[in-house]
């Protein structure tokens, strides 16, 4: 049975509006170990019939079969194996991957055919060593000579055995002495058991083979032998594998991830600027979810200074009522039952005036607050110095006070140094017995001198007045707040008998400035996200252009065995990594403008969000894919003897 066999094989291209034949029903068998040469001249059909029976090409009709099994029945991947297992392809302009030593460009028959990286190494140096090229194995294409070069590309047809070896016009673009190198090599290789079949127009190389046959205008118009060498199938050694299918895609992947980032490196400028849109789209992202973190976190922190967990019962029916200021029902016998309800950890009325607060020669405006004795538990206060009225001092109406961070400094040289004195409020003498700590204040300013003496002596003391401005409740942890703000609802109702006041609940302020933030940033990061969509358009279009650029390159793989899900992954796993990096970037870029914003002196943080990190590199990873896809798939489904002729 012949090695390869065609029968009336026919090719025909495109020609205007009709069709031109470049082979006419050409019928040839080739036995294994043979060394044939296909002469003619340009045109004549030679090398597109090379191309067909590499599997490079197919027939427009006829058949062709490789040790008997019909290659028309073959999909893209098995005769990728085809070319992978059987052929090794020599040519003219070498193919070499400039990028690439001439090791590497070796190896990659055999990272395609799933040889460990360690065994393909030494077979690929070994085979390098035999044809005198063991001290330029670490030498990219462009360091060695054409002869050199010839040799590499040889060297690659052999790294999976070679069974059959095509050679397309190999000593084309070498000098007379290096053409008659690389033919003796050719011989020395069909005599070891390759079958050899050798594309030229010069008969003098064709002198090399035993069998020549002559092509003219399509057709063979001979085929003749001069040498009665006999034909031995051939014994050469064949990889085709030999390991797992999950450790061969590891490693092919590997590799196809060394090139891209070797494909990266060597466009910097242009790889930059394909990054540019997604790193700021990343950045953008990861800015606003934190700058909106950032504002949340101060608001709520904000909030948290007037108490948690706090419901306040204000009189009148809202905060724009007119008549709130003549209702007089809320009253401290209110706040005594609500303090011994069981929901409720602790309760303090208040009631406020300003006045003018004097000590020794200072006259200045101050807030006086009367509050009862768990008003500090309930806002949170702590005491620098000193400590808060007791609930006997709040009985006996006792002339005490405490003061806030802003009246000691005012005042006193420190807050130890205001314990035990006695400052005038309005006209009422008070003892100093506590300072507080500075605590920021959520409304009004933060500025602003703060007395708290006990309301029963605002109330008779001070202002005159038998009603509560405000009562606050503090309920305990855990207990729902919308639940307890029902009670204290339902509870006020039944004692004053109509609805005269409102309820504040601090959990809803909470509430609602959490969603309107998340909805804010939601909305801000959508706009955000747009620039990453049109990062991905600029990564499709510079993919779009490496496709054009690396056409050959694409080409040689798919001829020394790349199926077309490797060449899909090379660009896809490239798509990738530009996306990734554009991502890393594009945080690096966020972090920045935080470390920025803290120093710049407003007082502002932003707050990272891992989420939104994970989320964006996601995103950058989705939009690699999503736009890598296209120009990978148009590589992918490439005819390989198509790319390879283009440069």
């Amino acid at each position: 049975m012949p090695l390869l066999q065609v029968e009336n094989l026919r090719k025909e291209y495109p020609a205007g509006e009709g069709m031109m034949a470049v082979l006419n029903d050409v019928n040839l068998s080739i036995e294994a170990g043979e060394m044939v040469a296909i002469v003619g001249s340009s045109g004549s059909g030679k090398s597109t019939l090379m191309n067909i029976l590499g599997c490079l090409d197919q027939p427009t009709s006829g058949s062709y079969r490789i040790s008997g099994s019909d290659v028309s029945e073959f999909d893209a991947d098995e005769l990728a194996r085809l070319r992978r297992e059987y052929f090794g392809f020599i040519f003219q302009r070498y193919h070499l991957l400039s990028s690439l030593t001439a090791l590497e460009n070796v190896e990659i028959p055999a990272v395609y055919a799933g040889m460990k990286q360690k065994e393909r190494r030494e077979r690929a140096g070994e085979i390098l060593g035999r044809l005198g090229l063991g001290e330029r194995v670490e030498h990219r294409p462009g360091q060695l000579s054409g002869g050199q070069q010839q040799r590499v590309s040889i060297s690659r047809a052999l790294m999976n055995g070679g069974q059959v070896i095509l050679a397309d016009e190999p000593t084309g673009a070498l000098d007379s002495r290096s053409g008659q190198d690389t033919m003796e090599l050719l011989t020395e290789l069909n005599a070891e058991g390759h079958t050899v079949v050798v594309v030229t127009h010069d008969m003098e190389v064709a002198a090399y083979a035993g069998r020549i046959i002559e092509i003219k205008d399509g057709e063979i118009i001979s085929d003749s032998r001069n040498s009665s060498s006999p034909v031995s199938a051939s014994g050469n050694k064949k990889y085709s594998g030999g390991r797992s299918a999950a450790w061969a895609w590891f490693d092919r992947n590997n590799e196809l991830l060394r090139m891209a980032v070797s494909a990266m490196a060597a466009h910097k400028l242009r790889t930059f600027l394909t990054m540019l849109g997604i790193i700021i789209g990343i950045a953008s992202v990861v800015s606003v979810v934190a700058l909106g973190q950032g504002s949340q976190q101060r608001v709520l922190q904000n909030i948290s200074s007037m108490g948690t967990n706090v419901i306040n019962v204000f009189p009148g029916e809202g905060f724009g009522d007119r008549r709130s200021a003549n209702i007089h029902t809320l009253l401290p016998a209110d706040a005594e039952v609500l303090a011994r309800q069981s929901y409720v950890d602790s309760v303090t009325p208040k009631l406020s005036t300003t006045v003018e607060l004097r000590y020794r020669n200072i006259d200045v405006s101050a807030s006086v607050n009367g509050v009862g004795s768990k008003f500090f538990r309930v806002y949170g206060y702590k005491m620098s110095a000193g400590a808060a009225f007791s609930n006997s001092m709040v009985r006996k109406i006792n002339q005490v006070a405490v003061i806030d961070g802003n009246t000691s400094t005012r005042l006193f040289a420190s807050p130890s140094a205001a314990l035990g004195r006695v400052i005038i409020l309005g006209s009422v003498p008070c003892r100093i017995i506590g300072v507080t700590q500075k605590k920021e204040a959520m409304f009004g300013n933060s500025d602003s001198l703060n007395i708290w003496v006990p309301y029963t002596t605002a109330m008779h003391r001070i202002m005159g007045q038998s009603y509560l401005g405000n009562i606050t409740v503090r309920v305990k942890d855990g207990a729902p707040m919308q639940a307890a703000e029902n009670g204290i609802r339902k509870l006020l109702l039944r004692r004053h008998r109509m609805k005269d006041f409102f309820i504040m609940n601090t959990d809803t302020i909470r509430k609602t400035i959490e969603s309107t933030t998340k909805t804010m940033t939601m909305l801000i990061s959508a706009i955000a996200v747009i620039s990453l969509v049109v990062g991905g358009i600029g990564v499709m279009n510079i993919m779009l252009v490496s496709v054009t650029e690396r056409t050959s390159e694409i080409g040689v793989r798919m001829a020394v065995g790349a199926r077309r899900g490797d060449i899909l992954s090379q660009f896809l796993i490239e798509a990738v990594l530009v996306c990734l990096l554009g991502g890393l970037l594009g945080i690096m870029l966020a972090f920045s403008i935080g470390f920025l914003l803290s120093y710049s002196g407003s007082g502002f943080s932003m707050v990272y969000s891992p989420a939104s990190m994970i989320l964006a590199f996601i995103c950058s990873t989705f939009i690699g894919v999503v736009f890598g896809f296209l120009p990978a798939r148009n590589a992918a489904r490439l005819n390989p003897v198509d790319a390879l002729v283009r440069e």
